[in-house]
């Protein structure tokens, strides 16, 4: 699979202060790859950086195989985008904003513009001012704005902010679309956590301006996919059991009541050893280490919002 987007020592810094620091990202073509970290961490300045939006103070970004410079104009016709919050002449309508876009972008299809809306569950206000809109109309009409000439490239920031459940799985139903059948690349990033597990093929995470990883989903569902997590106001004596009578070491204390058990074990093994112990457990119950689970290991619990 070729590389569709390349970054080499991608660095800005604002007075002094570096937002983004030394980041090399890789994206494969037609792939959704999710970009995940905390408010502040980078992610929009990476992406105004990609977008040429915002000049790096230094490092390289390539596109489809080119440089990126800031005269790079045609290689920009290649991507879509919906950075930050999508803005539009409010007074005019969904259809007259997707023709000045198509003006622009020098691409005039309306049948293009028809099919983007409907895409998007827009069908039949392309007539009606965008002021009228909802939060959750205008974000979806950002992204018709953005798929509308068929980019290589697709870089949403937060893409299903303001939607609401049935919203945010019809777009997701989107996303994947676009990655299977028109072979779109996609660069999201997002909060919520449980949406890029659903869609991300692989995951970069960035904190302080630093990509800490760069890793595919499947080799996050290896990583310890199944372990048991136990609850008991009896910690001390139960890690006893696991270390002395069941000779575990794989294991981890989360807090003063909950163990996780990364060994291969059966539930009814630990349920006997704990009960002979005379140690109450107040739960236990086998579980999958998720892409949240493993979010907060690797920033080491600061929270995504």
């Amino acid at each position: 699979m070729s590389t569709i987007l390349r970054t080499w020592n991608l660095t800005k810094v604002y007075r002094d202060r570096e937002a983004v620091n030394n980041v090399n990202m890789q994206i494969k073509k037609g792939e959704i790859y999710g970009f995940l970290g905390p408010n502040g961490a980078g992610k929009t300045t990476v992406m105004k950086m990609i977008t040429n939006l915002v000049k790096p103070t230094s490092g390289e970004i390539e596109l489809f195989g080119e440089t990126l410079t800031p005269k790079s104009y045609e290689v920009l016709k290649r991507i879509g985008s919906i950075i930050e919050y999508p803005v539009f002449y409010d007074k005019l309508t969904a259809k007259e904003n997707l023709q000045l876009h198509g003006e622009y972008m020098g691409y005039y299809d309306p049948k293009a513009m028809k099919e983007a809306l409907e895409l998007v569950s827009l069908k039949g206000t392309d007539n009606k001012p965008v002021k009228e809109f909802s939060l959750g109309m205008k974000q979806r009409l950002g992204i018709a704005r953005a798929v509308m000439t068929k980019p290589e490239l697709l870089i949403l920031d937060e893409p299903i902010n303001g939607l609401d459940p049935l919203g945010i799985k019809e777009l997701r139903d989107v996303f994947r679309m676009l990655s299977r059948d028109y072979g779109m690349t996609l660069l999201i990033s997002s909060h919520i956590l449980g949406e890029i597990e659903q869609l991300a093929d692989t995951v970069g995470v960035i904190r302080d301006g630093i990509l800490l990883e760069e890793v595919t989903m499947d080799t996050i569902r290896t990583r310890n996919t199944q372990y048991m997590e136990l609850e008991t106001g009896e910690l001390n004596k139960a890690v006893y059991i696991l270390q002395h009578k069941l000779r575990l070491s794989n294991y981890k204390v989360l807090n003063a009541r909950t163990i996780r058990i990364y060994d291969a074990i059966s539930q009814l093994e630990v349920n006997k050893a704990m009960a002979e112990g005379n140690v109450e457990l107040d739960s236990i119950s086998k579980k999958h280490h998720s892409l949240e689970d493993y979010f907060v290991e690797l920033i080491g619990g600061e929270g995504i919002a």
